[in-house]
């Protein structure tokens, strides 16, 4: 499996979304397949939205092939990856993954065995993902490999959760896959 670098996502947001779709995520000797996802860019939905930049969301304006964290709620932390060219906000937000390995460690780390990584909120407590790992360089902490799968189908919908830019259609999962946060 080969580690997917900057070129990977300095893409189109929309793009990327679907294309991480099968890829691994990779944290240690964690290891899951990512079955869900949503886009994020200059629209209503996101942080960046109308070129607002500020210390919570500025990793969003790139360069791409970076992490950006941030912490919701005041419980949940979320996972993205930045994509597009420096200047150009866009992030692409992990919604659920379907474990390959450390099963048992996600677990331990949830303290939970049930509804381990199908929502972005609990695959970054089974992955131990937090607001630490906000501006990192993805192939460091945490990688993001190329199996070479690639789903056959995949459904295209709009995001979750969300008062502004609801209807937008961002939101990309594997058909069938039970790690789906919402069908």
């Amino acid at each position: 499996m080969r580690k997917l670098g900057k070129a990977f996502f300095a893409r189109r947001t929309d793009i990327v979304a679907r294309d991480l779709l099968g890829k691994i995520l990779a944290k240690g000797n964690l290891r899951g397949k990512i079955v869900e996802t949503e886009a994020y860019m200059d629209e209503p939905g996101s942080h960046a939205h109308g070129g607002n930049k500020t210390p919570r969301n500025e990793v969003m304006f790139g360069p791409p092939g970076y992490i950006y964290v941030y912490f919701t709620y005041g419980m949940h932390y979320m996972l993205n990856f930045v994509c597009e060219e420096k200047g150009t906000p866009g992030a692409v937000l992990i919604r659920g993954v379907e474990p390959l390995e450390g099963e048992q460690r996600m677990a331990e780390n949830r303290g939970r065995t049930e509804n381990l990584t199908n929502g972005p909120a609990r695959l970054t407590q089974a992955f131990r993902i937090d607001t630490s790992h906000n501006g990192q360089k993805i192939g460091e902490d945490i990688k993001v490999l190329d199996s070479g799968e690639r789903p056959s189908r995949i459904q295209k919908t709009t995001r979750v959760g969300l008062s502004e830019g609801k209807n937008l259609p961002l939101r990309f999962y594997i058909e069938g896959s039970r790690w789906v946060s919402k069908k």
